[in-house]
């Protein structure tokens, strides 16, 4: 699969493959006086919302920022509470996007959660995986930054056990071999990134996945980006145009 997404997005289409980070929770209690984890729940809540708009809406692909790799690093209770509500996610939200037709697919490193999480992924992957609807992606204990070198590792082993030769790679055939190994390497790159909570950064997510996605910051905290915050986002992505190195003559002599 190619890293820059197909020429034939352009102006006014809707994006394949949206990604999500999700700020805001914890600021959005604070705000309110709220303690216990309100914001994280509250933000659960409006994750629902979304995935159910983004579906209806006609996206292919929706990747979320549940818990990056750096999160380990919160206070032990924060974590904790995190992991129960992800329990409470895969005991209760995958029945019900499976109900919906809904695909369900974890990126990440999964080795340092407890074994009944890590089964409860794979049996909600497996549940859901011959569903045809959108395809919701949660990155846990997910950083851009391990998602590449996880991928060079990869190459690194096929060199030591002889399938690769090194010496005879052109700059596509790595890219290619390098690409199978990057997470959602089976799924189109992102082509519209959104952020929450006003903060200007990407904070390590899909830094392979995003080389060409537009992307849209919102001042909104998470828990109350809902449904039309989620419209202006996609009336803002069909307003630009997609270039990927052209300029605006070749892209709308394509679509001519």
């Amino acid at each position: 699969m190619s890293l820059a997404p197909d020429i034939n997005s352009h102006v006014g289409s809707l994006p394949t493959h949206i990604a999500i980070i999700m700020d805001g929770n914890n600021r959005w209690a604070k705000a309110k006086g709220l303690i216990g984890g309100a914001g994280h729940k509250a933000g659960e809540t409006a994750l629902q919302k979304i995935v159910e708009h983004a579906a209806k809406r006609g996206v292919k692909v929706l990747t979320v920022f549940a818990f990056s790799s750096e999160n380990w690093r919160r206070p032990e209770q924060e974590v904790g509470l995190l992991m129960r509500l992800f329990v409470h996610a895969l005991d209760k939200r995958v029945a019900e996007l499976h109900k919906n037709n809904l695909r369900v697919r974890f990126i990440g490193d999964r080795s340092r959660f407890a074994p009944l999480l890590q089964q409860g992924m794979r049996d909600a992957e497996q549940k859901t995986a011959n569903n045809s609807g959108m395809t919701l992606v949660i990155a846990v204990s997910y950083g851009g930054q391990w998602d590449i070198a996880h991928a060079a590792q990869q190459i690194a082993i096929q060199v030591q056990q002889g399938k690769l030769d090194p010496t005879q790679l052109s700059s596509e055939e790595f890219q290619a071999h390098y690409q199978q190994h990057i997470q959602m390497s089976d799924i189109p790159p992102v082509d519209l990134m959104i952020r929450t909570g006003g903060d200007l950064r990407i904070s390590n997510f899909l830094l392979w996945q995003t080389a060409y996605a537009e992307f849209y910051f919102s001042p909104l905290l998470w828990p109350d980006f809902d449904e039309s915050a989620l419209d202006a986002a996609l009336a803002d992505y069909a307003s630009r145009q997609r270039r990927f190195g052209r300029t605006s003559a070749q892209v709308e002599s394509h679509h001519a």
